[in-house]
């Protein structure tokens, strides 16, 4: 009801504006034909004449009518330089805060849901650099006043800040305007008044808060640089510290736009992708759902058996897949691409010099241009008694593991994350008895409750015994994880305790507290991946805040591109659109929001779910448990995100991923033919859903009545 209202109100005003033809008296030669008859009034009525033209002018610029310029020259030849000057500065400040408050209050919403994610940039560059902005539009003239209230009442600008920064950036045009109204005679046009000469100077000075600043960004990193000394010259292009997901990308990325580039690892090529993480984790995945298809095999009709296996195999199958992928990772393959790859650890000396103290014990020092941090994560392991002796990680257990002949009987995973609950299934699934504690209400904190109970129920079903609300206090003597829960304290015996509650960024031992970066923080890094020295970045696990291997591949392109060019042009690191996989039976997949984020962050959004047991392949496949959730604007087919619970789910997300990548829409993909019978077919059936529940009922109706009308 105010919206509408406030809405009335503007279409009343414009309306009386030009059926009282009130425009006649906003032009050069009615100003100028009233002058003496206007002068008069002042001279008879002096302050009800200096209120009524405040009131007028805060009307004209409220309502954005045009005859902002003529009101300003007429206050200089009514009031004179200085009362009119004050006249119409508080005036246009009241009147372009009010236009831009009705902007904000009728449009704002409407505009920021159905374009909130094209918005985002520039949404945070208001927030972070509006006041720059607006007073750069402000000092210019070419740019419309009234165009400038209307679009900054659509940004997250502060109303307070728009006043001032408003006032202070419209002065200078204001006292220009009025000094001209005082020889008002011998204006013919607004032409003669804003020549291009005095545009060209208000465009310079609109350029002077930008200059200032990027002034005072060279005198702050001459400051942070002023301690050390520059080389003449240098010996590498760029020097890349952590050959993980990160590190391998930008080291080829240097190589092949043939710079000299030199990338640093002490332990294994690959990072912990390849030899902890990703990969052993899905090759020991896979074996375990075999074993557990097996002992299900009565579901396919088959006769169900206990699966017999030697453990050592299992663990030399991992080890299998690693030795595999390794020659992709390899100093070899890099060497051959062009990088010169050094096996040690590196240490930054200063901005520009890398000492690098080999495996085999050489020392050398480099200076190069650029440096790229990429050392990854480690995993986080709580300082509790005894937890450090007996706690295996995800660095730790496979080496642990390949060791042992039989698998662990009795297994305790300590988190609920997705590194914990794969590993709990997997491991329950084949034969351990498996406890999964979790100190939270619910595994998978970041997932949507419905998913997350899903994944419960999944682990569950495999075996796992989860412990949610249970924090772990200590290791006691014998293998016993104490634990706390509302109840007391519960003391859990295991045979083999892996660790899983997150991970950190390695820090520690690169150099940086002798370059003023405290390693012992989270490394700051700007929009570019730039540290505080414009010319040391970082990329991958060391800097989050996804800690993914396709992140930190992503990554590492901007910190690679940065560092060589990012004198000619940097670019800006893109999150928009990221996907992850939890590689749980069944997988969970997402890409963008999830309602709980959209909830947070107050998104309008409408939920549509298709059901994976309506679908003829996961009928066929027994693989009915699990949904595609789709996240839209309200009304409209642009998808803001998509959860996938199912088989295949990773796989499935990628047509989402580069719908959204792409800026297409939920009918893009329902007009799509998708092969049959596939698990992909969900992602049609569930636009399909989708489009269901925005059909046009009247017109449907109406076409009934058209069949009613051929049948006769």
């Amino acid at each position: 009801m105010k919206r509408l209202a406030i809405a009335a109100l503007l279409v009343l005003g414009i309306a009386a504006f030009v059926l009282l033809d009130l425009g006649q008296y906003l032009s050069l030669a009615g100003l100028k034909g009233r002058q003496a008859e206007f002068a008069a009034l002042r001279e008879a009525y002096p302050w009800q004449v200096a209120g009524g033209f405040f009131l007028a002018y805060v009307a004209v610029t409220a309502l954005s009518l045009p005859g902002a310029a003529i009101m300003t020259l007429a206050a200089g030849a009514l009031f004179g330089v200085a009362l009119g000057t004050l006249i119409v500065s508080f005036a246009s400040t009241i009147g372009a805060t009010c236009a831009f408050l009705a902007a904000r209050y009728l449009l704002r919403d409407v505009v920021q849901a159905r374009f909130g994610e094209r918005l985002r940039p520039i949404n945070e560059g208001v927030a972070r650099d509006g006041a720059f902005y607006l007073f750069s539009l402000r000092l210019v003239p070419v740019f419309p006043f009234f165009l400038v209230n209307l679009l900054m009442g659509l940004t997250p600008i502060r109303t307070g800040l728009f006043a001032i920064v408003s006032q202070i950036g419209m002065l200078l045009g204001t006292i220009v305007y009025v000094n001209a109204g005082t020889q008002l005679a011998q204006i013919d046009s607004l032409a003669a008044v804003a020549s291009p000469g005095l545009l060209a100077s208000f465009a310079a000075l609109g350029v002077l808060p930008w200059l200032g600043r990027w002034l005072m960004a060279v005198i702050k990193r001459r400051r942070l640089l002023a301690g050390w000394r520059r080389p003449l010259a240098f010996d590498r292009n760029l020097v890349v510290i952590g050959a993980g997901a990160a590190g391998l990308v930008s080291a080829l990325i240097a190589a092949t736009v043939r710079a000299k580039v030199t990338l640093v690892e002490s332990g294994e090529m690959g990072g912990d992708c390849l030899n902890y993480g990703c990969v052993p984790s899905k090759a020991l995945i896979k074996s375990a759902r075999v074993a557990h298809q097996m002992r299900h095999a009565d579901a396919y009709g088959l006769t169900a058996a206990a699966p017999q296996f030697d453990f050592r195999a299992v663990m030399a199958r991992i080890q299998a897949a690693i030795a595999a992928i390794a020659p992709n990772d390899s100093v070899e393959r890099y060497t051959g691409l062009g990088v010169d790859v050094i096996k040690g650890h590196a240490r930054i000396i200063d901005p520009w010099t890398v000492e690098i103290v080999g495996n085999d014990g050489s020392t050398r020092r480099l200076t190069t241009r650029a440096i790229i941090l990429a050392a990854g994560a480690a995993p986080v392991v709580p300082d509790l008694p005894g937890l450090a002796e007996h706690g295996l990680t995800s660095e730790t257990l496979w080496e642990h593991f390949a060791e042992l002949d039989a698998l662990p009987r009795r297994i305790v995973v300590l988190g609920g994350g997705p590194i914990g609950c794969e590993l709990a299934q997997a491991l329950a699934r084949l034969g351990a008895e498996v406890t999964q504690v979790e100190r939270g209400a619910r595994v998978l904190p970041r997932e949507d409750e419905d998913v997350a109970a899903l994944a419960a129920q999944a682990l569950a079903a495999s075996g796992v015994t989860l412990l949610t609300g249970h924090e772990a206090l200590r290791v006691d003597p014998g293998k016993n994880l104490v634990v706390k829960a509302d109840a007391g304290e519960v003391t859990i015996a295991f045979d083999a305790l892996i660790v899983a509650v997150g991970r950190k960024p390695r820090l520690q031992g690169y150099g940086l507290e002798a370059i003023g970066i405290d390693p012992g923080a989270p490394l700051a890094v700007d929009a570019h991946l730039a540290t505080q020295y414009p010319h040391i970045f970082a990329a991958g696990d060391v800097i989050g805040p996804y800690q993914f291997t396709h992140v930190a591949a992503h990554q590492a392109w901007y910190a690679s591109v940065n560092a060589l060019f990012g004198d000619l042009r940097r670019f800006k690191v893109d999150y928009r659109v990221i996907p992850w996989t939890t590689f749980l039976d069944p997988e969970i997949a997402r890409v963008g929001l999830n309602e709980a984020d959209a909830k947070a962050a107050g998104v309008p959004h409408e939920v549509t779910i298709y059901p994976l047991h309506e679908l003829d392949r996961a009928i066929a496949d027994s693989a009915t448990s699990g949904f595609v959730k789709l996240l839209t604007v309200p009304g409209k087919d642009r998808i803001l995100g998509v959860t996938i619970v199912g088989e295949h789910a990773g796989e499935l997300l990628a047509e989402y991923v580069l719908a959204m990548k792409h800026g297409l829409g939920l009918n893009k993909i329902l007009g799509t033919i998708h092969s049959y019978p596939t698990m992909a077919e969900a992602n049609k059936f569930a636009a399909g859903v989708w489009k269901k529940k925005h059909a046009p009922q009247q017109l449907l109706r109406w076409v009934g009545r058209y069949h009613d009308w051929r049948r006769g």
